[in-house]
């Protein structure tokens, strides 16, 4: 009844367009974690952090210690007019953890502002407005960033303040060369980047800008060294390469740190965001000093960096480097991609299974393969059911996205696995039924 009522006065207050998840949408009232409850008393496991933002999990006494001595002073806010020591000290870490020489750090509020200011950095460094993206991308939900992002359910207009061409690589399921070997498909998407850059710009292109794992569009990885080959052609034209690190970052690959070094090459610039507040609300760029240091005109952040989300934001990075989470999203992301192949060898219903470390993604096809945006929208309410709650994207919204708190434990991964199994053969057989 509590869900129904806030339900009711959401939609006469808040836009049309503003998502909600289930057919009966709830409001998550309290967590511990890696479990929240709603409103009405109903506890889950929760996997999908709140999209990929409630990185270390909930109610973390680091964390919350660390933001509690912030508020203790008095000081919530001073804008970047002012010294902030704990920007500075995140900044430093940033710095150094990004493997960008000569790095520095700028902070924003999210991972669009992030995506907005490295595009700003980088047409300014250029003298271009010309960008390249790849297909079945999202980098956020302003101006420039819907111009970028290549899904059209989530890009809310035509108009841009920058020309932007579109490259193949990203999403290999349902690519034209997805039948290739993992070389001959690398190869084949260098022949069409070379290709977009000689037939559809002038050349001088300000950069080009990728996911390493595509989130919106559905966790959808490409072959490892990809974006590396990439940028041996950006070079020879002198294009930047911006890695959106919003939700590969962080060591949720499990692999490596940030998404793009399975790429075996530096990018430019990284942007981020999510995961690194914990649920506060924090991104930013860090990004080689001659990009960050090219704007002529002054600028600040009003909010970006402020003392009380960089203190929380240094607490959780401190958290997730001394806890080696990254291994942890390593090991437990093997173990769930192992046993979801094991129940989509069973179920055809499952067309695909992909993913690294806790970032993890199932598409739902139809007989002949097709997308089967209903298959899962059946699994989302399947898994809520039982207890878990699980993420939904990709171009056609056919797929399912998993990615729990890095904290996540081996009970609670094999508890998950339990029930995606079952939701899966419920799914199964209602798709038979029809």
């Amino acid at each position: 009844m509590a869900h129904r009522e806030l339900l009711a006065r959401h939609r006469s207050v808040m836009p049309n367009w503003l998502a909600l998840y289930y057919e009966q949408p709830i409001e998550i009232a309290s967590a511990h974690g890696r479990r929240v409850t709603d409103r009405e008393g109903r506890t889950y496991l929760d996997f999908f952090a709140g999209i990929l933002t409630n990185a270390i999990g909930y109610d973390v006494a680091e964390i919350s210690d660390a933001i509690r001595s912030q508020l203790d002073t008095g000081v919530l806010h001073s804008s970047t007019l002012y010294l902030i020591k704990s920007q500075v000290e995140l900044a430093e870490k940033i710095a150094e953890l990004s493997g960008i020489p000569d790095a520095k750090v700028f902070f924003t509020n999210s991972g669009t502002e992030a995506n907005e200011t490295a595009l700003m950095l980088a047409t300014q460094y250029r003298r271009s407005e010309q960008v390249l993206a790849l297909r079945n991308s999202y980098h956020g939900r302003a101006f420039a960033t819907v111009a970028i992002t290549g899904i059209r359910g989530w890009s809310a207009s035509a108009l841009s303040p920058i020309k932007v061409s579109w490259v193949h690589g990203g999403y290999r399921y349902r690519s034209p060369f997805r039948e290739l070997s993992d070389a001959d498909y690398i190869k084949a998407c260098v022949a069409d980047l070379r290709e977009v850059i000689e037939t559809t710009t002038a050349g001088d292109v300000a950069c080009m800008i990728v996911e390493p794992i595509q989130g919106v569009g559905g966790f959808t990885t490409p072959p490892d060294g990809l974006f590396g080959e990439f940028k041996k052609v950006l070079d020879e034209y002198g294009i930047l390469l911006v890695s959106d690190e919003v939700q590969t970052g962080w060591g949720r690959t499990g692999e490596h740190f940030w998404g793009i070094q399975a790429h075996d090459v530096v990018p430019d610039a990284i942007t981020f965001a999510k995961g690194l507040g914990n649920g506060l609300a924090i991104g930013g760029v860090v990004a080689r000093a001659n990009l960050t240091d090219c704007l002529r005109a002054n600028s600040i952040s009003t909010f970006g960096g402020n003392p009380l989300a960089t203190t929380g934001a240094l607490a959780a990075l401190n958290y997730l480097l001394e806890h080696d989470l990254q291994a942890n999203a390593g090991r437990l992301g093997s173990r769930l991609l192992d046993g979801l192949r094991a129940v989509a060898a069973a179920q055809p219903v499952v067309g695909d299974v992909r993913g690294k470390g806790l970032m993890i993604a199932l598409e739902l096809v139809g007989p002949d393969g097709e997308p089967n945006p209903a298959a899962a929208v059946a699994l989302l309410e399947e898994t809520r059911d039982r207890g878990l709650l699980v993420g939904k994207g990709g171009l056609y919204g056919n797929v399912i996205r998993l990615a729990p708190p890095m904290t996540l434990t081996q009970a609670e991964a094999e508890e998950a696995l339990e029930i995606l199994a079952q939701s899966i053969e419920a799914v199964a057989k209602e798709v038979q039924q029809r």
